[in-house]
């Protein structure tokens, strides 16, 4: 909900509210990160919410995040409910209807916004400090949370537009290799279909079935809050207790169910009209808060994660010139996100590009990283890590992944002391075990010579 009107009535109003205090600091940092790390304090609400809370005064403003363990691996049969009912909260609430609601937020110079994963649904506020406006902000945002609509007319108007963007994703190949791989990957997991859902689902939800699902994952016992900003404790509760506290207890979801291991390779091609081919290879990798994450971290940043610096760049875009971005990176989720290496390429230079995909990885896996390697590494992920958490955006984001996934409350302050203790030999241990070319999956999406309207898996 976040126009360019609102953002400078936001500009206008931090520079009025903060005057010369918040001129001082304009690089938008804030106190909450010092020499002894992130100070995050942590309680359960009264109706049973985890919260977290960082004290960050340099700035008059204050992000609230309330995660949901309600993403689309919650879909059931039903795939592409749980972005349908994220996407309806703000449209219409309590006594307002989407456009009260817009011109709500926009008179006070709030930023609101609603996302659904597969693993979570995300609610999310930023608002000035200043009494009336963070009271408008917080009355809005507690009707959204407590009482949704889910007005009909609505729903039809987002069905049509998610159908349309459903459409459209047929003609992008990225996308068509995304979704292919993440099916094959994970079969019949609720992690194998995309967040968007398929037309046939979408076609298919109900206000009924919206209504069940809000029902039973928007509770507080299922809800992770953060506040980060110029707020003390005391006022943190009072934000939590309005915005949480007005829901139903209800229930933490249960646990999703473990992920199959993929135990053999498979090769999929799927034909498109372009000229470029799109591959994705890889496996399931890691869980959050996974005992070998930091190995894995080093090791992919190595591998593949730091761009011009990465072994898989080099060998496909600096000495074959075979594609002009090519990456690998694990994402760690509830249950084992993916580890994925993936590239673009000339559709006749596409088996020539997997072929040095796999030789890279190979050769990593058996000879591990060299040692100047790894003090390079350390020092890109350790000296750019403060940068990463200089706003109150980045903490609030942070501490809600912390929180979500049940991360130690030290897990930023004592982050680049874990990357510096990763040795060559941990890495080498790690991907031993974690990392197997022999059972990866691999996508290709592209034209093929000679050939453009078959589609065919080759197995």
């Amino acid at each position: 909900m976040f126009n360019q009107k609102n953002f400078f009535i936001l500009f206008i109003l931090v520079v009025v509210v903060g005057g010369l205090y918040a001129l001082s600091n304009r690089d938008d940092s804030n106190s909450a990160i010092s020499s002894g790390g992130l100070d995050i304090d942590s309680w359960q609400s009264d109706k049973g919410a985890k919260v977290l809370y960082v004290n960050a005064p340099n700035l008059p403003m204050v992000d609230v995040r309330i995660v949901f363990d309600a993403g689309s691996a919650r879909d059931g049969a039903k795939p592409g409910l749980a972005n349908m009912t994220n996407m309806l909260l703000d449209h219409g609430a309590g006594e307002w209807n989407t456009n009260e609601i817009v011109e709500r937020f926009d008179s006070v110079g709030a930023q609101f916004s609603t996302s659904a994963l597969r693993d979570m649904a995300v609610v999310s506020l930023r608002s000035l400090t200043e009494k009336a406006w963070l009271e408008k902000a917080l009355a809005t945002t507690a009707a959204i949370l407590q009482k949704p609509e889910f007005v009909s007319g609505e729903l039809e108007r987002e069905r049509k537009r998610i159908l349309v963007a459903l459409k459209n994703q047929k003609e992008s190949a990225g996308t068509l290799a995304t979704i292919a791989f993440y099916k094959a990957l994970y079969g019949d997991h609720p992690y194998a279909t995309p967040s968007s859902g398929d037309e046939d689902s979408v076609k298919k939800i109900s206000r009924d079935d919206i209504a069940a699902f809000y029902k039973k994952y928007y509770v507080a016992k299922n809800a992770t809050v953060v506040v980060v900003g110029a707020v003390d404790k005391s006022q943190a509760k009072k934000i939590v207790k309005q915005l949480v506290d007005g829901l139903e207890a209800g229930e933490k979801a249960a646990e999703l169910p473990e992920v199959k291991a993929v135990t053999k390779a498979e090769k999929i091609k799927e034909l498109h009209p372009s000229k470029q081919t799109h591959i994705l290879v890889g496996h399931q990798g890691k869980i959050r808060g996974d005992e070998d994450y930091f190995a894995l971290y080093v090791g992919n940043h190595i591998l593949g994660g730091s761009g011009f610096g990465s072994r898989i760049v080099e060998e496909i875009r600096e000495n074959r010139g075979l594609a002009y971005s090519s990456y690998s990176y694990f994402s760690p989720m509830r249950q084992k996100g993916p580890f994925v290496m993936g590239l673009q390429t000339k559709n006749d230079q596409a088996e020539e590009a997997l072929k040095v995909l796999f030789e890279t990885v190979k050769k990593f896996i058996d000879k591990g990283p060299s040692e100047d390697e790894l003090i390079s590494s350390k020092k890109n992920i350790t000296g750019g890590f403060p940068l990463r958490i200089d706003s109150n955006k980045d903490i609030t984001e942070y501490v809600a992944m912390i929180g979500f996934y049940d991360l130690p409350v030290d897990y930023l302050s004592k982050f680049n002391e874990h990357i510096e203790q990763v040795s060559v030999a941990q890495i080498k241990d790690a991907f031993a075990r974690r990392v197997d070319p022999t059972r990866m999956v691999a996508v290709l999406v592209g034209g093929e010579v000679g050939d453009k309207t078959e589609t065919k898996t080759e197995k």
